[in-house]
Formats: C-alpha cells, sequence, structure tokens
C-alpha cells in the first residue's frame, strides 16, 4: 500500500499510509494525515485515488504545495516524489496505480508466472549478444564511456530516476516495481517480471547472503518480486518464463539477448517460447557486489512491423536494450543488498533497543524495589518496637517509591502513545506559577532560591494547559536537582514573547553545574539520565514530546560551571487551532547565563 514518509520536519519520522479514496492532509484533525507543522494549513491538500494512480491536489494553502520542488496544484504522483508542505517534506511511496501490477485479493505473484521445465539443450544458436554479470557495474561506473547516443541518455536518466527510488522507497518490492517501471518506459517490452531468490531469516541475519561469492542456488528457488505488463497486453494471461534461458544465464553468468526464438530449433523443447510465440527476450543476471541474487526477464511478443509498409519485422531488442537491462538490473541488485542489510540492521537495532529498555527498566525497578524493602524494613521494626518515628520515617520512604512507580508509569505511556493535546486558550503564566508554588516547598527545603520573571503581558496562546504543566513541571524538577549542593543555588522561571516572530518561551536558568557539549545531544534521548537512581530517564524526552505535539519544541544552552538554560518554545498559533500558516523563525541568540 502506498505510504508517505515524514524525512524532515517536526514529525519526522512518522509514516501514513494512503489507503481510501480521498486522504486528506494539514493540521486539523479531520484530516488522515495530520501534521503539527505551524506552517501547515488546517485542510492543506488531499490525495486522490484515480484510474490512473494517485493524484496530490492543493486545497487552496496558505503557503502552497510542491512536489519534487515544483509548485501544483494538481500532480500526478510518482514513486520516490518528494512532497514540501509548509516545512515538512515527505516521500511518496507506491507508485501509479495503473504502472504497477496490483494483485487480486489473496493473489500472489507466483499465480502470474509460470515455469516451463528444464530440457537438456545444446548452446541457443538464437542469442544474438550476450554479456557479461560484471558488465552492469562497469556501466554504472562509467557510463560516459558507452557507446551511442540513445544509451547515454537513457542510462543518464534511469540512473538519476532509479537513485531517486532508492534513496526514498523502504518497501522492497515496492522499490523493484518501480525499477521495472522505469526500465518499461525505455524498453518496448511486453511483459517482464525480477525473479530473486529466497532469504532465509538466518541469511537476513547475517546480512541476506551466506558467504560473499557464493553460488545461486538453482532457479526452482527462483521467486517473482515484480511483474509488468505493457499496456494493451492482456494481464490476465501468465507470463511463461523458460527456465532453460534462465538457468543458462545463471549458469554462464552472462545476459542474453535471444531473437526469434520460436523458429529456432534449438529452442523447440522450451514449450514456453513456442507455444506463446515470443519472438525476442532479453535476461540478465542482477549481480550485487558479492553474489548474483536472481535475473531479470523481459520478452517481445509482438514483433514491431516495418514504417514503410514492409513486411520484415523489426527487432524490438537491441544490443543497446541488453547493455541498458544489464545496468538496471546490477542497480536493482545493489537495491536488493542495501535493503536487505537495512533490514539486518533494523532488526539487529529493534533487539538491542529492546535489551536497552529491559536494562533500563531493570535498573530503575530494582532501585525502587529496594527503596520500597527498606522502607518496609523501617515500618516493621517501628511496629514491633511501637516508635512513632520509625513509622513514620518507613511510611515516608514507601510513599516516596510509590511516586516513582507512578512517575516511571505515566513516562512510559506518555512517551509511547501518540497524545492528541486538548487545544484550549491557555494562560503560561498561570501555568508558571503553579509549577512554582508545586516546587516551592521542596526549593525551600534544599536551600534553593527558586524566583519567577513573568511577563504580565504575555498574550494567551493555544495549547493543552494539563501538557505544558507537565513538561515544565519536569524541566524545573530537573532543575533543582541540577543545583543542589551548588553555591548560591538558583533557579529561575521566566515567560516572554519572541520579537522576531509569533512565539512565546517559557525559559528555565539555573546555575548548576552545566552539561558538556558531547552530552548536550543524549539528554533528550530515553532512558537517558544524569540522575542516577534519582531519575526515570524519560522526564526529557516525554517533555519535547509535548512540546512538539504542539509544534513547538525544547531547546537547550549550557556551559559547563556555569549553568543551564532550556528554552521551551510554544507557537501564538498552534497547528490545531483555526488560523492557517506562520513563520517558522530561527532562535535569536541566548544572553549569558547569570
Amino acid at each position: 500500500m502506498p505510504r508517505l514518509i515524514v524525512i524532515k520536519g517536526v514529525d519526522e519520522g512518522k509514516q501514513f499510509e494512503v489507503s481510501g479514496e480521498h486522504v486528506g492532509i494539514g493540521r486539523d484533525s479531520s484530516n488522515r494525515i495530520k501534521l503539527h507543522d505551524t506552517e501547515v494549513s488546517r485542510r492543506h491538500a488531499e490525495i486522490v485515488r484515480t484510474a490512473e494512480g494517485y493524484r496530490l491536489i492543493d486545497r487552496g494553502s496558505a503557503n502552497g504545495t510542491y512536489v519534487n520542488n515544483q509548485s501544483i496544484r494538481d500532480v500526478l504522483l510518482q514513486a520516490g516524489d518528494q512532497i514540501q508542505i509548509g516545512q515538512t517534506l515527505l516521500v511518496f511511496s507506491g507508485g501509479a496505480r495503473e504502472s504497477v501490477w496490483e494483485p487480486l485479493p489473496g493473489g500472489d505473484l507466483a499465480d502470474h508466472i509460470s515455469l516451463i521445465s528444464r530440457q537438456d539443450l545444446e548452446l541457443p544458436s538464437a542469442i544474438v549478444q550476450s554479456i557479461g554479470e560484471a558488465e552492469g557495474s562497469r556501466i554504472l561506473a562509467h557510463p560516459e564511456q558507452v557507446e551511442g547516443p540513445w544509451l547515454k541518455n537513457a542510462l543518464a536518466n534511469l540512473m538519476y530516476q532509479a537513485t531517486q527510488a532508492v534513496s526514498h522507497i523502504l518497501d522492497l518490492n515496492q522499490l523493484l516495481e518501480r525499477i521495472l517501471e522505469l526500465i518499461f518506459r525505455h524498453l518496448d517490452a511486453d511483459r517482464g517480471c525480477i525473479m530473486l531468490r529466497e532469504v532465509s531469516a538466518s541469511e537476513l541475519a547475517s546480512g541476506g547472503s551466506e558467504l560473499p561469492g557464493s553460488p545461486i542456488r538453482p532457479s526452482a528457488e527462483l521467486q517473482p518480486k515484480a511483474v509488468r505488463w505493457r499496456d494493451g497486453v492482456n494481464r490476465q494471461e501468465k507470463i511463461s518464463i523458460s527456465r532453460t534461458i534462465m538457468e543458462y544465464v545463471l549458469r554462464e553468468k552472462q545476459g542474453i539477448l535471444v531473437s526469434d526464438a520460436a523458429r529456432d530449433e534449438r529452442f523447440q523443447a522450451a514449450q514456453s517460447i513456442v507455444r506463446h510465440g515470443i519472438s525476442e527476450i532479453i535476461c540478465v543476471p542482477m549481480k550485487g557486489r558479492h553474489e548474483t541474487l536472481g535475473v531479470l526477464y523481459l520478452d517481445a511478443c509482438t514483433p514491431s512491423r516495418d514504417p514503410f509498409g514492409g513486411s520484415t519485422a523489426l527487432r524490438k531488442f537491441t544490443g543497446e536494450h541488453l547493455f541498458l537491462a544489464s545496468a538496471m538490473a546490477h542497480q536493482a541488485a545493489l537495491a536488493v543488498e542495501e535493503t536487505r542489510y537495512y533490514q539486518a540492521m533494523v532488526q539487529a537495532e529493534r533487539l538491542a533497543a529492546v535489551g536497552q529498555t529491559i536494562a533500563a527498566l531493570s535498573h530503575h525497578i530494582k532501585n525502587i524495589l529496594q527503596g520500597l524493602r527498606s522502607g518496609s524494613e523501617i515500618l516493621q521494626m517501628g511496629i514491633k518496637e511501637m516508635d512513632p518515628v520509625l513509622l513514620q520515617q518507613g511510611w515516608k520512604n514507601i510513599e516516596k517509591n510509590q511516586a516513582k512507580i507512578y512517575d516511571l508509569v505515566v513516562d512510559m505511556l506518555s512517551y509511547s502513545k501518540e497524545r492528541e493535546p486538548n487545544i484550549e486558550s491557555t494562560d503560561l503564566n498561570a501555568v508558571a506559577r503553579d509549577v512554582i508554588e508545586l516546587l516551592a516547598p521542596r526549593a525551600k527545603e534544599l536551600g534553593i532560591q527558586l524566583v519567577s520573571a513573568l511577563d504580565e503581558t504575555l498574550p494567551k496562546c493555544p495549547a493543552d494547559p494539563e501538557g505544558i504543566h507537565r513538561a515544565l513541571l519536569n524541566i524545573v524538577g530537573n532543575a533543582l536537582d541540577a543545583v543542589e549542593g551548588a553555591q548560591g543555588p538558583r533557579v529561575q522561571v521566566a515567560t516572554m514573547q519572541e520579537e522576531d516572530g509569533p512565539w512565546l518561551r517559557v525559559e528555565v536558568r539555573d546555575n548548576g553545574g552545566g552539561i558538556p557539549p558531547e552530552k548536550i545531544n543524549d539528554i533528550f534521548r530515553p532512558f537517558v539520565s544524569t540522575k542516577g537512581a534519582r531519575g526515570t530517564g524519560l522526564g526529557l524526552a516525554v517533555s519535547r514530546k509535548i512540546l512538539r505535539e504542539h509544534g513547538g519544541d525544547i531547546l537547550v544552552r549550557s556551559q559547563p560551571g556555569q549553568g543551564s538554560v532550556f528554552i521551551l518554545r510554544l507557537p501564538l498559533r498552534s497547528p490545531l487551532a483555526p488560523e492557517t500558516g506562520s513563520t517558522h523563525t530561527d532562535l535569536p541568540a541566548l544572553p549569558p547565563i547569570p
């Protein structure tokens, strides 16, 4: 199924499936694809499924819609197209509806391929031209050295388009479909398919191959991964692939161009050629960096006629087509290797992430359990000795660790769950005062000066007061932890409106030890904590997530030995508010930390 993948912007990393006849894109919650970019209109654009494919239509947005850096009103999307909406960049993953074969419900590509049993044949005299499997790599490495203007031009276009597809289409089957579609634009083939060797789970874990340079397994284990027909060709008819030709290509490690195969006596035993009257075939091995992964197979059933009215049939395939097919087969093989390597890396990273998460949670839970056990033991001693001081101390320990359990669970849920902010007109000064009031007793107990510098002229902004309260509470609580034990510990909470843009700020400044430059980028990662057993390692990650859900962000500036300042930025025009786009501005330079 086609998808939109966000590769830049507030929603970076998100993927949206394009399903249904109409898919809205915008900031409003009624859109199937909802973006939090403040420069995106509430109802910015729409993807419509038509007979020819998926069309992107701009809805008269304030800031416009761009496809591949071109302003558009209505355009047919192709796989790999880059869509710019506001500050958000998306990639369309999926081909046009008619340009890529779509299997019937419950169908399988193998149902559209017929492999004819092998016959023992001599070397076919019908091979017009052959090419070594390593030639595709040489062509791609030095396209300027190929002969003929047509081939040079075709290579230039295909290499660019294929590179774009490889860069942006993550699904392997969609990627191969796109490559096959590009090949059909330059070769007058009737039918074609890409056959790949199946990869086991153990091979995928090791990067997709057993041993570099290992020979490909028998062609019976090749499976179709992409199938295509020329417009006008009956798609219900199976594509019969000559196992004879395919095995010859794999055995001899050569790509071949076969012409007039139906009349060659040495191919009479290949029933696929005789029965369907295939006159020309291109079959090239898909050679990657280390091994041959499969084959690219193209055929032409109906020969072109002499344009001057003669009866002599003109060949559809030439040596240039064979060279082009070999280059594209190599490009496809490289893409398969990269995709399988990427899948192996993702699988390894997922396992590593699970391990790190379990280790981090185990560490935090163990510390909490130790605190609960200690409190329980003190409580038991107080009960046994009827000592009210011990009872109070034990119960205080238990309450403290119960609060840690609650905070850990809430942080985990907040971080892992997609949350819809409950937007309303919010007074940031009121939120800041409430946070300061809550933390004032703790600051007083630790001897920390907790002060405020609130801009009383600050306008209200559309925000979720509960979410902003939680984020600010995390940041100010961290600041108190940072200055604990420092000389003259001080934390300041300030609010202000930026002069050069419609943005509000809440700044939390401390004069603690600061954060080393090499650790600045790590503090927002989950389960990264500088507070040891006192923190869950999720507070900053959750806080940034909340701000980004509002179309804002949390930024930090820190100088080791001089303290830190955390800036919570909120737009005056929320992504979920009724106003259309606004202008995103760069953050001005910060004054020195006092």
